[in-house]
Protein backbone atom coordinates (compact mmCIF):
# COMPACT_ATOMS: atom_id res chain seq x y z
CA UNK A 1 0.00 0.00 0.00
CA UNK A 2 2.78 2.45 0.88
CA UNK A 3 4.56 1.83 -2.46
CA UNK A 4 1.36 2.51 -4.41
CA UNK A 5 0.81 5.73 -2.45
CA UNK A 6 4.44 6.72 -3.14
CA UNK A 7 4.11 6.37 -6.92
CA UNK A 8 0.85 8.28 -7.27
CA UNK A 9 2.06 11.06 -4.98
CA UNK A 10 5.07 11.55 -7.24
CA UNK A 11 2.85 11.61 -10.34
CA UNK A 12 0.91 14.49 -8.82
CA UNK A 13 4.15 16.27 -7.92
CA UNK A 14 5.52 15.95 -11.43
CA UNK A 15 2.34 17.11 -13.16
CA UNK A 16 2.02 20.08 -10.84
CA UNK A 17 5.63 21.03 -11.57
CA UNK A 18 5.17 20.63 -15.36
CA UNK A 19 8.94 20.31 -15.69
CA UNK A 20 8.59 18.66 -19.10
CA UNK A 21 6.98 21.18 -21.51
CA UNK A 22 5.85 18.33 -23.71
CA UNK A 23 3.93 16.74 -20.87
CA UNK A 24 2.51 19.85 -19.19
CA UNK A 25 -1.11 19.18 -18.45
CA UNK A 26 -0.83 15.54 -19.53
CA UNK A 27 -1.12 12.65 -17.11
CA UNK A 28 1.90 10.40 -16.76
CA UNK A 29 1.74 6.65 -16.88
CA UNK A 30 2.72 4.66 -13.83
CA UNK A 31 5.96 3.63 -15.50
CA UNK A 32 6.81 7.23 -16.38
CA UNK A 33 5.88 8.42 -12.91
CA UNK A 34 8.05 5.78 -11.29
CA UNK A 35 11.01 6.53 -13.56
CA UNK A 36 10.81 10.28 -13.00
CA UNK A 37 10.20 9.80 -9.28
CA UNK A 38 13.31 7.64 -9.02
CA UNK A 39 15.39 10.26 -10.83
CA UNK A 40 14.02 13.07 -8.68
CA UNK A 41 14.57 11.01 -5.53
CA UNK A 42 18.17 10.25 -6.48
CA UNK A 43 18.81 13.92 -7.20
CA UNK A 44 17.14 14.92 -3.93
CA UNK A 45 19.33 12.51 -2.01
CA UNK A 46 22.46 13.95 -3.63
CA UNK A 47 21.35 17.50 -2.83
CA UNK A 48 20.43 16.55 0.76
CA UNK A 49 24.00 15.48 1.51
CA UNK A 50 25.77 18.22 -0.49
CA UNK A 51 27.34 20.98 1.68
CA UNK A 52 28.30 23.01 -1.39
CA UNK A 53 24.71 24.26 -1.56
CA UNK A 54 25.56 26.58 1.34
CA UNK A 55 27.84 29.64 1.01
CA UNK A 56 30.05 28.30 3.80
CA UNK A 57 30.54 25.05 1.92
CA UNK A 58 30.13 23.27 5.25
CA UNK A 59 26.39 22.94 5.84
CA UNK A 60 24.21 20.36 4.10
CA UNK A 61 20.66 19.36 4.99
CA UNK A 62 22.17 16.23 6.52
CA UNK A 63 24.39 18.31 8.81
CA UNK A 64 21.37 19.04 11.00
CA UNK A 65 19.20 16.10 9.89
CA UNK A 66 21.49 13.14 10.47
CA UNK A 67 20.15 9.77 9.20
CA UNK A 68 21.82 8.01 12.14
CA UNK A 69 19.78 10.12 14.55
CA UNK A 70 16.34 9.80 13.01
CA UNK A 71 17.08 12.67 10.61
CA UNK A 72 17.47 14.98 13.58
CA UNK A 73 20.61 16.59 15.03
CA UNK A 74 23.56 14.40 16.01
CA UNK A 75 24.56 16.62 18.92
CA UNK A 76 23.06 18.03 22.12
CA UNK A 77 23.07 21.68 21.06
CA UNK A 78 19.79 23.46 21.74
CA UNK A 79 20.03 25.19 18.36
CA UNK A 80 22.39 24.61 15.47
CA UNK A 81 24.91 27.04 13.98
CA UNK A 82 24.81 28.17 10.37
CA UNK A 83 25.01 31.17 8.06
CA UNK A 84 27.81 32.10 5.69
CA UNK A 85 30.35 32.04 8.51
CA UNK A 86 28.80 29.09 10.41
CA UNK A 87 28.53 31.36 13.45
CA UNK A 88 24.85 32.31 13.25
CA UNK A 89 22.68 30.51 15.84
CA UNK A 90 19.19 29.30 15.12
CA UNK A 91 16.20 30.03 17.32
CA UNK A 92 14.59 26.59 17.56
CA UNK A 93 15.68 23.01 18.08
CA UNK A 94 16.01 21.06 14.83
CA UNK A 95 13.10 18.61 14.42
CA UNK A 96 13.22 15.17 12.87
CA UNK A 97 12.27 14.82 9.19
CA UNK A 98 10.94 11.29 9.62
CA UNK A 99 7.25 10.36 9.59
CA UNK A 100 6.04 13.63 8.09
CA UNK A 101 4.29 11.93 5.17
CA UNK A 102 0.86 11.90 6.84
CA UNK A 103 0.89 15.39 8.36
CA UNK A 104 -2.30 17.14 7.17
CA UNK A 105 -2.25 20.65 5.73
CA UNK A 106 -2.53 23.33 8.39
CA UNK A 107 -6.05 24.16 9.49
CA UNK A 108 -7.33 26.37 12.30
CA UNK A 109 -10.29 24.04 12.71
CA UNK A 110 -9.38 20.39 12.27
CA UNK A 111 -12.17 17.81 12.37
CA UNK A 112 -11.13 14.19 12.70
CA UNK A 113 -13.78 11.56 13.28
CA UNK A 114 -14.57 7.97 12.32
CA UNK A 115 -17.57 9.49 10.57
CA UNK A 116 -16.19 11.85 7.93
CA UNK A 117 -19.44 13.82 7.97
CA UNK A 118 -19.17 14.47 11.72
CA UNK A 119 -17.73 17.93 12.33
CA UNK A 120 -18.94 18.20 15.90
CA UNK A 121 -15.43 18.02 17.37
CA UNK A 122 -13.11 20.88 16.51
CA UNK A 123 -9.54 19.95 17.39
CA UNK A 124 -8.34 23.49 16.77
CA UNK A 125 -5.09 24.44 14.99
CA UNK A 126 -3.60 21.30 13.49
CA UNK A 127 -1.11 20.22 10.86
CA UNK A 128 1.40 21.87 8.62
CA UNK A 129 5.13 21.27 8.58
CA UNK A 130 7.72 22.92 10.87
CA UNK A 131 7.20 23.66 14.55
CA UNK A 132 4.62 26.34 13.73
CA UNK A 133 2.97 24.56 10.79
CA UNK A 134 3.59 27.43 8.41
CA UNK A 135 4.14 25.36 5.26
CA UNK A 136 2.27 22.32 3.94
CA UNK A 137 4.53 20.89 1.24
CA UNK A 138 7.97 19.36 1.37
CA UNK A 139 9.24 21.68 -1.35
CA UNK A 140 8.18 24.71 0.69
CA UNK A 141 9.78 23.22 3.77
CA UNK A 142 13.06 22.73 1.88
CA UNK A 143 13.04 26.39 0.85
CA UNK A 144 13.27 27.59 4.47
CA UNK A 145 16.81 26.42 5.38
CA UNK A 146 18.21 27.16 1.92
CA UNK A 147 17.33 30.85 2.25
CA UNK A 148 17.56 31.33 6.03
CA UNK A 149 20.32 33.70 7.17
CA UNK A 150 21.09 31.45 10.15
CA UNK A 151 20.91 28.16 8.28
CA UNK A 152 22.35 27.60 4.79
CA UNK A 153 22.45 31.33 4.17
CA UNK A 154 21.81 31.77 0.45
CA UNK A 155 20.78 35.31 -0.53
CA UNK A 156 18.06 34.34 -2.99
CA UNK A 157 16.73 31.62 -5.28
CA UNK A 158 19.20 32.51 -8.03
CA UNK A 159 22.14 31.88 -5.70
CA UNK A 160 20.74 28.47 -4.79
CA UNK A 161 20.43 27.66 -8.51
CA UNK A 162 24.03 28.74 -9.16
CA UNK A 163 25.31 26.54 -6.35
CA UNK A 164 23.27 23.56 -7.52
CA UNK A 165 24.78 23.86 -11.00
CA UNK A 166 28.30 24.51 -9.71
CA UNK A 167 28.02 21.33 -7.64
CA UNK A 168 27.58 19.33 -10.83
CA UNK A 169 23.86 18.62 -10.71
CA UNK A 170 23.04 20.50 -13.90
CA UNK A 171 23.00 17.50 -16.25
CA UNK A 172 20.52 15.60 -14.12
CA UNK A 173 18.31 18.65 -13.60
CA UNK A 174 18.29 19.33 -17.33
CA UNK A 175 17.22 15.75 -18.01
CA UNK A 176 14.47 15.80 -15.38
CA UNK A 177 13.15 19.22 -16.37
CA UNK A 178 13.10 18.41 -20.05
CA UNK A 179 15.82 20.90 -20.94
CA UNK A 180 18.04 20.06 -23.89
CA UNK A 181 21.40 20.85 -22.30
CA UNK A 182 23.08 21.86 -19.07
CA UNK A 183 23.73 25.25 -20.63
CA UNK A 184 19.97 25.63 -21.03
CA UNK A 185 19.56 24.88 -17.32
CA UNK A 186 22.05 27.62 -16.48
CA UNK A 187 19.90 30.05 -18.42
CA UNK A 188 16.81 29.06 -16.43
CA UNK A 189 17.68 29.46 -12.73
CA UNK A 190 14.02 29.46 -11.72
CA UNK A 191 13.60 25.99 -13.25
CA UNK A 192 16.79 24.75 -11.56
CA UNK A 193 15.64 26.07 -8.20
CA UNK A 194 12.13 24.66 -8.51
CA UNK A 195 13.40 21.27 -9.65
CA UNK A 196 15.87 21.13 -6.75
CA UNK A 197 13.10 21.82 -4.24
CA UNK A 198 10.90 19.13 -5.78
CA UNK A 199 13.80 16.70 -5.74
CA UNK A 200 14.29 17.27 -2.02
CA UNK A 201 10.55 16.78 -1.49
CA UNK A 202 10.50 13.54 -3.44
CA UNK A 203 13.56 12.17 -1.62
CA UNK A 204 11.84 12.77 1.72
CA UNK A 205 8.85 10.75 0.56
CA UNK A 206 10.93 7.58 0.22
CA UNK A 207 9.12 5.29 2.67
CA UNK A 208 12.12 2.97 3.07
CA UNK A 209 14.17 5.85 4.45
CA UNK A 210 11.71 8.26 6.06
CA UNK A 211 8.79 6.12 7.22
CA UNK A 212 9.79 2.46 7.30
CA UNK A 213 7.75 1.54 10.42
CA UNK A 214 10.57 -0.76 11.49
CA UNK A 215 10.60 -0.25 15.27
CA UNK A 216 10.18 -2.91 17.91
CA UNK A 217 6.70 -1.59 18.62
CA UNK A 218 5.79 -2.12 14.97
CA UNK A 219 7.06 -5.67 15.27
CA UNK A 220 4.90 -6.12 18.37
CA UNK A 221 1.83 -4.86 16.51
CA UNK A 222 2.63 -7.34 13.73
CA UNK A 223 2.89 -10.21 16.22
CA UNK A 224 6.62 -10.67 15.61
CA UNK A 225 7.92 -9.52 18.99
CA UNK A 226 6.85 -8.97 22.59
CA UNK A 227 7.45 -6.02 24.86
CA UNK A 228 9.72 -6.57 27.84
CA UNK A 229 7.97 -6.18 31.23
CA UNK A 230 9.19 -2.60 31.76
CA UNK A 231 8.22 -1.66 28.20
CA UNK A 232 4.75 -3.16 28.63
CA UNK A 233 4.24 -1.27 31.88
CA UNK A 234 5.45 1.88 30.14
CA UNK A 235 2.92 1.46 27.32
CA UNK A 236 0.11 1.07 29.84
CA UNK A 237 1.21 4.23 31.67
CA UNK A 238 1.66 6.03 28.34
CA UNK A 239 -1.97 5.29 27.44
CA UNK A 240 -3.63 5.69 30.85
CA UNK A 241 -5.60 8.99 31.03
CA UNK A 242 -4.99 9.31 34.78
CA UNK A 243 -1.25 8.59 34.55
CA UNK A 244 0.97 9.67 31.65
CA UNK A 245 -1.94 10.48 29.33
CA UNK A 246 0.67 10.72 26.57
CA UNK A 247 -1.55 8.98 24.02
CA UNK A 248 -4.06 11.83 24.16
CA UNK A 249 -1.70 13.70 21.81
CA UNK A 250 0.79 11.00 20.81
CA UNK A 251 -1.65 8.40 19.50
CA UNK A 252 -0.36 4.86 20.02
CA UNK A 253 -3.10 2.81 18.36
CA UNK A 254 -3.48 1.87 14.72
CA UNK A 255 -5.65 4.09 12.56
CA UNK A 256 -9.18 3.06 11.63
CA UNK A 257 -7.82 1.92 8.27
CA UNK A 258 -5.17 -0.26 9.92
CA UNK A 259 -2.26 2.11 9.30
CA UNK A 260 0.50 2.11 11.93
CA UNK A 261 0.27 4.71 14.71
CA UNK A 262 2.05 7.98 14.02
CA UNK A 263 2.49 8.88 17.72
CA UNK A 264 1.14 12.37 17.11
CA UNK A 265 -2.26 13.94 16.52
CA UNK A 266 -0.54 16.75 14.53
CA UNK A 267 -2.13 19.34 16.80
CA UNK A 268 -0.53 22.60 17.92
CA UNK A 269 -0.34 22.88 21.69
CA UNK A 270 1.21 25.07 24.41
CA UNK A 271 3.20 23.20 27.06
CA UNK A 272 4.81 26.07 28.97
CA UNK A 273 8.33 24.72 28.43
CA UNK A 274 10.95 26.68 30.43
CA UNK A 275 12.78 29.48 28.63
CA UNK A 276 16.09 28.27 27.25
CA UNK A 277 18.67 30.88 28.12
CA UNK A 278 21.29 29.10 26.03
CA UNK A 279 19.56 30.42 22.90
CA UNK A 280 21.24 33.74 22.02
CA UNK A 281 17.97 35.33 20.87
CA UNK A 282 16.55 34.80 24.34
CA UNK A 283 19.12 37.14 25.88
CA UNK A 284 16.72 39.87 24.82
CA UNK A 285 14.03 39.83 27.54
CA UNK A 286 11.51 41.24 25.07
CA UNK A 287 12.00 38.38 22.60
CA UNK A 288 9.62 35.43 22.71
CA UNK A 289 9.29 32.58 20.26
CA UNK A 290 5.54 32.04 20.35
CA UNK A 291 5.15 29.53 17.54
CA UNK A 292 1.82 29.92 15.80
CA UNK A 293 1.54 33.64 16.63
CA UNK A 294 5.09 34.51 15.56
CA UNK A 295 7.66 35.72 14.98
CA UNK A 296 8.70 33.25 12.23
CA UNK A 297 5.08 32.71 11.24
CA UNK A 298 3.46 36.03 10.42
CA UNK A 299 -0.19 35.39 9.51
CA UNK A 300 -1.40 35.10 13.13
CA UNK A 301 0.71 37.78 14.81
CA UNK A 302 -2.31 39.37 16.49
CA UNK A 303 -3.92 36.14 17.68
CA UNK A 304 -2.96 36.11 21.37
CA UNK A 305 -4.97 32.92 21.88
CA UNK A 306 -2.50 31.19 19.53
CA UNK A 307 0.63 32.34 21.36
CA UNK A 308 2.85 29.51 22.57
CA UNK A 309 1.33 26.84 20.32
CA UNK A 310 3.77 24.44 18.65
CA UNK A 311 3.03 21.33 16.61
CA UNK A 312 3.10 18.01 18.44
CA UNK A 313 5.99 16.00 16.95
CA UNK A 314 5.93 12.26 16.44
CA UNK A 315 7.63 10.29 19.21
CA UNK A 316 9.02 7.78 16.75
CA UNK A 317 12.82 7.70 17.12
CA UNK A 318 12.58 10.08 20.09
CA UNK A 319 15.15 8.00 22.00
CA UNK A 320 17.78 9.04 19.42
CA UNK A 321 17.40 12.72 20.30
CA UNK A 322 19.60 14.71 22.68
CA UNK A 323 17.43 17.84 22.74
CA UNK A 324 13.70 18.03 23.38
CA UNK A 325 10.82 20.47 22.82
CA UNK A 326 10.78 23.36 20.36
CA UNK A 327 13.48 25.31 22.20
CA UNK A 328 15.77 22.42 23.12
CA UNK A 329 15.51 23.32 26.81
CA UNK A 330 15.71 19.69 27.94
CA UNK A 331 18.58 17.34 27.13
CA UNK A 332 17.48 13.86 28.12
CA UNK A 333 14.41 11.80 27.34
CA UNK A 334 13.90 11.00 30.98
CA UNK A 335 13.91 14.69 31.89
CA UNK A 336 11.42 15.38 29.11
CA UNK A 337 9.01 12.90 30.69
CA UNK A 338 9.75 14.35 34.13
CA UNK A 339 8.75 17.80 32.93
CA UNK A 340 5.26 16.58 32.12
CA UNK A 341 4.70 15.15 35.60
CA UNK A 342 6.52 17.90 37.56
CA UNK A 343 5.59 21.12 35.76
CA UNK A 344 2.73 21.76 38.19
CA UNK A 345 3.74 19.62 41.18
CA UNK A 346 7.38 20.76 41.44
CA UNK A 347 7.64 23.95 39.36
CA UNK A 348 10.68 25.12 41.34
CA UNK A 349 12.69 22.41 39.57
CA UNK A 350 11.88 23.84 36.15
CA UNK A 351 11.42 27.59 36.43
CA UNK A 352 13.56 30.42 37.87
CA UNK A 353 12.73 32.59 40.85
CA UNK A 354 11.38 36.11 40.56
CA UNK A 355 12.91 39.03 42.41
CA UNK A 356 10.29 38.59 45.15
CA UNK A 357 11.19 34.93 45.58
CA UNK A 358 8.16 33.57 43.78
CA UNK A 359 8.40 31.03 40.97
CA UNK A 360 8.29 32.49 37.48
CA UNK A 361 6.14 29.74 35.98
CA UNK A 362 5.80 29.50 32.19
CA UNK A 363 8.66 31.99 31.87
CA UNK A 364 8.93 31.58 28.08
CA UNK A 365 5.52 33.20 27.63
CA UNK A 366 4.84 36.94 27.85
CA UNK A 367 2.69 38.21 30.69
CA UNK A 368 -0.36 38.57 28.43
CA UNK A 369 -0.21 34.88 27.56
CA UNK A 370 0.42 33.83 31.19
CA UNK A 371 -2.68 35.71 32.30
CA UNK A 372 -4.78 33.77 29.81
CA UNK A 373 -3.77 30.26 30.86
CA UNK A 374 -6.93 28.51 29.64
CA UNK A 375 -6.38 29.72 26.09
CA UNK A 376 -2.61 29.38 25.92
CA UNK A 377 -1.56 26.46 28.08
CA UNK A 378 -2.39 22.77 28.22
CA UNK A 379 -3.79 21.92 31.67
CA UNK A 380 -4.96 18.38 30.85
CA UNK A 381 -3.54 15.43 32.86
CA UNK A 382 -0.81 15.10 33.98
CA UNK A 383 -0.80 18.93 34.19
CA UNK A 384 -4.02 18.94 36.25
CA UNK A 385 -2.25 18.90 39.62
CA UNK A 386 -1.08 21.59 42.02
CA UNK A 387 2.22 22.32 43.65
CA UNK A 388 2.94 19.79 46.36
CA UNK A 389 0.57 17.15 44.95
CA UNK A 390 1.91 13.73 44.15
CA UNK A 391 3.02 13.62 40.50
CA UNK A 392 1.09 11.44 38.08
CA UNK A 393 4.10 9.14 37.63
CA UNK A 394 6.56 7.86 40.21
CA UNK A 395 10.28 7.66 39.53
CA UNK A 396 9.97 3.98 38.61
CA UNK A 397 7.01 4.69 36.35
CA UNK A 398 8.94 7.40 34.53
CA UNK A 399 11.64 4.82 33.86
CA UNK A 400 9.02 2.45 32.45
CA UNK A 401 7.64 5.10 30.10
CA UNK A 402 11.17 5.85 28.89
CA UNK A 403 11.70 2.12 28.33
CA UNK A 404 8.60 2.00 26.16
CA UNK A 405 9.66 5.07 24.17
CA UNK A 406 12.85 3.20 23.34
CA UNK A 407 10.77 0.67 21.40
CA UNK A 408 9.85 3.37 18.85
CA UNK A 409 13.33 3.50 17.30
CA UNK A 410 13.53 2.29 13.71
CA UNK A 411 15.80 -0.56 12.68
CA UNK A 412 14.66 -3.25 15.13
CA UNK A 413 15.55 -6.78 14.11
CA UNK A 414 13.28 -9.45 15.69
CA UNK A 415 15.05 -12.46 17.13
CA UNK A 416 14.83 -15.46 14.80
Amino acid sequence: MRIKHWVFRFAMILNALAIDPGQAGAEMSRTEARRQAERLGALGQALFFDPSLSPSGKLACSSCHDPAHGFGPANALSVQMGGGDMQQPGTRAVPSLKYLQAVPPFSEHFHDSEDEADESIDNGPTGGLTWDGRVDRGADQARIPLLSSFEMGNRDEAEVARRVLAAGHGKEIAAIAGLKATSKAAAEPATVYKTALKALEVYQQDYRTFYPYSSKYDAVLAGKAELAPAEARGLELFNAPNKGNCASCHISKRGNDGTPPQFTDYGLIALGVPRNRDIPANKDPAYFDLGLCGPLRTDFLKREDYCGLFRTPTLRNVALRQTFFHNGAVHSLRDAVRFYVERETKPELWYPRKADGGIDKYDDLPETAKSNIKANLNMDPPFDRRRGDAPALTTAEIDDVVAFLGTLTDGYQPAK
